[in-house]
């Protein structure tokens, strides 16, 4: 596509680094600093509002700490690292002591399950215990807790016991507890955090702060996650808000429309009416910005760092019940934004601190071996850019190609026809053209699931299989109430793929194709929330949106219907496959006793024994 050749872009632009071959096997796309976005990219356009209090503002980051690598749009718009985040952080808070305000960085959780920096850990390791090590470097006031940091026990743990202490009293899990074993060797649940912190700003305001999980289902055993309509009402959550502060700084990884919030924000308003409520959503990875009254805001900032938050407020008399001037903005993780915000250049916008964390990113990048070069990518395969099905799917090549050629590796069943089912949630990220590593592998899909298999089903009532799982057949009360329940399920253990889709087709839907069109703008993410003006930093035009299925299948085999074949699936779906298959028919009544392991490969290997197959 033609890009807008702005002067100031043109100056940030230099020519991609050539990746330099070495050992057979290890070529990589370059894991280097970058002085400069290797593209152009649209500067913003005005500058940020700052008011008494300013807050920035990250949100399931999930390893992504180098930045969006990819050259095709729109990656570039992301393609800062944490240790630029911390150069500009610094920046921000020298021009706060200038303007003599109070700036505030907060985090509402999801720190790792995403890329390999987080992932890649050698056998023997804890998902997110390296990266984590680098977030805690940043100067962050308070942090609240995600349902990424619950899945295992032993990263919850981890958390617990090594980012936790780094923020000194500011790591907040207001509803969401872990067991551990006390002094005398006994279990005791305790918080992961703090449940509330009370601090005073560097002008002197008093704040009092909690950090609150949605109701999340998904978590292992020996943690435990409170509704958040009882934590309202526990006694220490009415001794936490009795005493009226300058301002509530809620956090929480729940977001900030059709959840709980209205929960909380409704209880803390029933003893203070009139104070200044500033809240910092997360978990649905979308732009979005919502006030609860006049003298409140709620934003959330994205996903994968793609977004970082801006939030400002003019504070005034306590009592007052005039509504409060608030202002937020979406900004585009970027050096050029970074600078455009910070007044500096390339040459005096790094600080010592952030050149050391982009440095110790990268060498963890290589002990991690992120560079081992699986294939090249022939060309770009999305998820829901391209429709499905398609030769530019994501999820066509996954249960078409990819995962037949995978799972037939060392099996000694790969001659048995067979139907491999999977949900379409499983992939997490696209795949772009060009060296597909280790580090794209577990970006496209991190999750170690498991594939199981149940033997001679015949191919007729296999093939029934995949529609009745995605509702085709039933009446529409039916297919409606099925899928508010699977909404529900899903949503409650972590999926939150639906509600993002559901904002990239809105996006598209409201002017896509019209602001394709206009050849001045690059790809990238168009927010309508609810709050006034205009939330994004730079105008982009949005990404194309194809819907796909929930679930997704292989080819079937070409037998007669009478054959019998491996109907073969993913771990993550078995208690809502077996029901389906029961439906289908009488002969057999099929149990988890009737299931099997089909292969050692985990769904994380997948792409990376694909590409070793076919893109060498």
């Amino acid at each position: 596509m033609r890009l807008a050749p702005t002067s100031f872009a043109l100056l940030t632009f230099c020519a991609a680094a050539l990746a330099c071959p070495g050992e057979e096997g290890h070529v990589h796309a370059d894991a280097h600093k970058r002085e400069f976005p290797q593209l152009p990219l649209t500067p913003p356009t005005r500058p940020l509002v700052w008011g008494d209090v300013n807050i920035i503002h990250t949100t399931d980051t999930h390893g992504w700490l180098l930045g969006h690598q990819k050259q095709s749009f729109p990656e570039p718009n992301y393609d800062g690292d944490l240790g630029d985040f911390y150069s500009f952080v610094s920046h921000m808070k020298e021009i706060a002591l200038e303007k003599d305000v109070d700036l505030l960085l907060v985090d509402t959780g999801d720190l790792h399950d995403g890329t390999g920096l987080s992932d890649g850990f050698p056998p023997g390791g804890v998902d997110g215990h390296e990266t984590n090590k680098y977030i805690a470097m940043l100067p962050y006031d308070v942090m609240a807790i995600g349902n990424h940091e619950l899945y295992i026990y032993a990263d919850t743990l981890d958390t617990l016991q090594n980012l936790v202490p780094k923020l000194n009293g500011r790591y907040l899990s207001s509803n969401v507890n872990i067991t551990i074993a006390d002094k005398d060797g006994n279990p005791v649940s305790v918080p992961v955090g703090d449940r509330f912190v009370k601090f005073k700003t560097r002008k002197g305001r008093s704040v009092t702060s909690l950090g609150v999980l949605y109701d999340f289902t998904g978590n292992d055993h020996n943690t435990t996650v409170q509704t958040v309509q009882d934590m309202v009402k526990e006694s220490w959550f009415s001794e936490a808000i009795a005493d009226e502060p300058d301002f509530f700084l809620l956090l929480g990884h729940m977001p900030v429309r059709r959840d709980n919030w209205p929960t909380v924000f409704n209880a803390v308003r029933a003893v203070h009416p009139e104070t200044p409520i500033l809240i910092l959503g997360g978990h649905s990875h979308i732009r979005d910005c919502v006030q609860l009254d006049g003298r409140s805001m709620a934003l959330e900032s994205g996903r994968y760092m793609e977004t970082i938050g801006w939030m400002s407020v003019d504070l005034d008399e306590a009592n007052s019940k005039q509504n409060l001037s608030f202002t937020r903005r979406y900004l585009d993780q970027n050096r050029v934004a970074y600078e455009y915000h910070t007044s500096q250049k390339n040459e005096t916008f790094d600080t010592v601190e952030g050149r050391e964390i982009t440095a110790g990113l990268e060498q963890l990048f290589n002990q991690f071996d992120l560079s081992f070069l699986f294939g090249t990518a022939p060309r770009d395969y999305t998820l829901s850019r391209d429709p499905y099905p398609s030769n530019g799917s994501a999820l066509s090549l996954f249960v078409q190609e990819a995962l037949p050629v995978a799972l037939a590796i060392n099996n000694s069943r790969a001659s048995i026809p067979s139907i491999i089912f999977t949900n379409s949630g499983e992939l997490r990220f696209d795949i772009y053209a060009g060296p597909f590593d280790k580090n794209d592998q577990l970006t496209t899909l991190p999750f170690m699931d498991s594939f199981l298999f149940i033997p001679n089903v015949t191919a007729g009532v296999a093939n029934q299989v995949l529609p009745m799982l995605n509702g085709e057949g039933a009446d529409e009360r039916k297919r409606a109430l099925r899928s508010l329940y699977e909404l529900g399920e899903m949503y409650g253990r972590g999926n939150v793929e639906r509600v993002y889709r559901a904002w990239l087709a809105n996006m598209d839907r409201r002017s896509g194709p019209e602001r394709r069109a206009m050849q001045n703008l690059t790809l990238g993410y168009v927010t309508d929330d609810a709050c006034p003006g205009v939330g994004d930093d730079v105008l982009h035009s949005p990404l194309p949106f194809f819907d796909s299925p929930d679930f997704i299948a292989s080819n079937a085999p070409n037998v007669s219907d009478d054959t019998p074949i491996d109907l073969v699936f993913i771990n993550f779906i078995e208690d809502q496959l077996l029901p389906v298959l029961n439906s289908i028919q009488t002969e057999k009544n099929y149990t988890d006793a009737d299931v099997m392991s089909y292969t050692p490969t985990l769904a994380s290997e997948v792409f990376g024994l694909y590409a070793q197959a076919a893109w060498n």
